[in-house]
């Protein structure tokens, strides 16, 4: 049964939840910005995201608070002084940026509460946070504001003009590896997600051309209940059907027979088997055991 949620029908609160649970994991913009009087502030904004790369942009939304219907510093700031830092947050430092999220008084320097760095931004005036591994200066180019009442998001446009990243996250050929970043994620609540160890798993991208799509699968391929979407979409992304000599010879090959000497794997039925070289990035030799199975 499936629950249906009109927002005019729900409760500002409740549908803020509902939405924060809903749409997550959520990447965290850690925003410096600073005042026209050079008062720096420090606070943390799940509704981010990148939205292009030439120009380079990326937008958060320092909403409207839900309670009391007040407006947040960093947009008092970035509409005095249109520059601001957006620094990445990792596990290391998960619970100083969430003390930054308290509600201080006007004034208050997040640095100093949570015992964060800053450092001199290259270009900007708001200041860096040593403590992140990723750190991005940014021009303001625009707000939009797209209402009045509590829970309105402001959406602050900016422009990267240098970021700063830590030499401990790039490989041996120069790019940077997801895994050594250690990110967290918003999710509803009161719950984060950390981007590390079993939570990171790589999917190749749509092949080129286009793979055949599970619409050309056979009927028993596409119509079983041991195949997971997750496997026919798998096999979709292959360029093609295997031939009938091609499957023949892998179900003949070396390869093949020496899965068959472990006893788990050969007692598997055919389409379990199928379902286990996916498991183990075999996808390939699957349809081809698959296919195999369809011309015999």
């Amino acid at each position: 049964m499936i629950k249906t949620f009109i927002p005019s029908e729900v409760p500002t609160p409740d549908f803020h939840g509902l939405v924060l649970a809903s749409i997550a994991p959520r990447p965290i913009a850690f925003v410096s910005t600073i005042d026209h009087n050079g008062l720096p502030n420090l606070a943390p904004y799940s509704f981010f995201n990148v939205f292009g790369v030439n120009p380079p942009l990326l937008i958060f939304s320092p909403s409207r608070r839900v309670r009391g219907n007040t407006t947040k510093h960093t947009l008092e700031n970035v509409e005095q002084v249109k520059e601001a830092v957006i620094n990445v947050v990792n596990f290391d430092m998960v619970q100083q940026m969430s003390l930054t999220g308290a509600e201080y008084e006007k004034g208050v320097n997040e640095f100093e509460k949570s015992g964060l760095t800053p450092l001199p931004s290259l270009i900007v005036k708001p200041f860096r946070v040593k403590e992140s591994p990723v750190q991005i200066e940014c021009k303001v180019r625009d707000i939009i504001y797209t209402g009045n009442e509590g829970g309105a998001g402001n959406l602050v446009i900016c422009e990267i003009v240098a970021i700063h990243a830590h030499d401990s996250l790039f490989d041996e050929k120069g790019q940077m590896d997801t895994r050594r970043l250690d990110l967290v994620g918003r999710l509803g609540a009161d719950w984060y997600v950390r981007a590390s160890g079993d939570a990171l798993f790589e999917l190749p991208k749509p092949s080129n051309p286009p793979g055949i799509g599970i619409d050309a699968l056979p009927s028993f391929i596409k119509n079983n209940d041991v195949l997971t979407g997750n496997d026919l979409g798998a096999l979709g992304n292959l360029p093609f059907l295997p031939s009938a000599e091609e499957a023949d010879a892998y179900v003949k090959s070396a390869a093949y027979q020496d899965l068959l000497q472990n006893s788990n794997f050969s007692q598997l039925s055919m389409l379990e088997k199928s379902h286990y070289l996916i498991s183990q990035g075999m996808v390939k030799e699957s349809l081809l055991l698959l296919m195999s199975h369809s011309n015999s």
